[in-house]
């Protein structure tokens, strides 16, 4: 590697929504006194986010992945001891299994309230949750040629990370909803491609002369250079459930991007394919996650996604051993076995139905798996 590679730093941002733990219902109104209390005890890495049900919190800049889970399990952590001091409870799900999003307070911020504004009930149904993982790349040039390369793998990051199934009480036939619901909003779905850093900014203050955003945060696309860190943003996934599987996905990300820089400097690079083929793998991925496969472009067929991801792993093996984070990618593959949150979500809600339960008792035990497996392992 040049001694001028990217710092390859790692940040995670997840966002949860809080549930009332005696009816399993959002919290639409929480105190306060949660914002405060877990603020002052995370450093301020405590954010209210657009609906009052939902909170969001963001690591440190982490220098491995190792730190990353142990920042991200304290901030989980500290979420849950204290919602459960008010008798609520964080789930990490992208979807509430039941929730109304008419229903829902907002909170009061300028920045929300012009977004509400502006997108009407585009943004007021956006009772969703993702994640964001920020990798360090300081080039402007190369994130963006970054930027270009990863976007062939957003569908498989989003199939390994589905966990909105339901929509207000009804299983969707999707394993991520979440997405068609984000993509009401305009500058959303897969990022533009630019030929060089200076054409995106050509591009952007067109939006921003003409007065239809005031910065690059108004970009919501499924990848993004972040427009307050020099950092490379994905932002495609469903938030895990599990925090093993963030972790997992975390890896991945930075290991991927690790091996397109490597490609690079040895003057290769990941072909490009039209985004209309690349849109095809990220419809798969939110219907089926894995279950059905997703186009190899290069081989133009259906393949197992355990066959791609095999593939991908032999791919990163060095990048991953070099970043020390070769169990942690490995882990993708638990997800294969053990299913995504919004497999788990379908089994027991359809186990309850079998055995007699009506259909908000079985909600309400898929609403109870969430709570815990947000907790698990923290």
């Amino acid at each position: 590697m040049s001694l001028n590679a990217p710092s390859f730093t790692l940040g995670v941002e997840e966002e949860y929504l809080l549930v009332d733990r005696e009816t399993r219902d959002l919290a639409r109104d929480p105190p306060a006194e949660i914002w405060e209390e877990a603020g002052r005890l995370c450093e301020n890495r405590v954010t209210a986010e657009y609906l009052r049900s939902q909170i969001e919190v963001g690591t440190k800049v982490c220098r491995n992945v190792q730190e990353v889970r142990h920042d991200l399990s304290k901030l989980r952590r500290v979420i849950v001891e204290v919602a459960g001091r008010h008798g609520l409870a964080p789930i990490a799900a992208s979807t509430h299994p039941f929730g109304q999003w008419l229903d829902q307070k907002y909170t009061p911020k300028e920045r929300y309230e012009s977004l509400s504004r502006e997108m009407q009930a585009a943004a007021r149904r956006l009772l969703i949750c993702g994640m964001h993982v920020h990798v360090g790349i300081e080039d402007d040039e190369l994130r963006i040629d970054l930027l270009n390369q990863m976007t062939y793998f957003l569908p498989h990051l989003l199939a390994l990370s589905c966990s909105s199934p339901f929509w207000r009480g009804e299983d969707t036939g999707l394993k991520s909803y979440r997405l068609t619901v984000f993509g009401a909003l305009p500058r959303t779905g897969l990022p533009e491609r630019f030929h060089s850093y200076g054409e995106y900014e050509r591009h952007v203050k067109v939006l921003i002369n003409a007065g239809l955003i005031a910065d690059t945060t108004k970009l919501w696309w499924d990848l993004r250079p972040s427009a307050r860190f020099p950092t490379l943003e994905t932002r495609v996934m469903d938030v895990c459930t599990r925090i093993d599987d963030a972790i997992a996905l975390t890896a991945l990300i930075v290991c991927i991007l690790r091996m397109l820089y490597r490609l690079r400097s040895q003057n290769q690079r990941w072909r490009h394919y039209a985004d209309m083929l690349i849109e095809e793998n990220r419809w798969r991925a939110m219907r089926y996650s894995f279950d059905e496969g997703m186009i190899d472009l290069a081989r133009q067929r259906v393949l197992p996604v355990r066959e791609l991801m095999n593939e991908l792993l032999e791919m990163i093996k060095e990048d991953a051993t070099s970043l020390g984070c070769s169990e942690d990618v490995n882990n993708a593959l638990r997800i294969l076995d053990n299913g995504t949150s919004s497999h788990r979500q379908l089994e027991v809600f359809n186990s309850h139905v079998a055995e007699g339960a009506d259909r908000r008792e079985a909600l309400n035990a898929v609403v109870d798996m969430l709570i815990a497996e947000t907790a698990m392992g923290l």
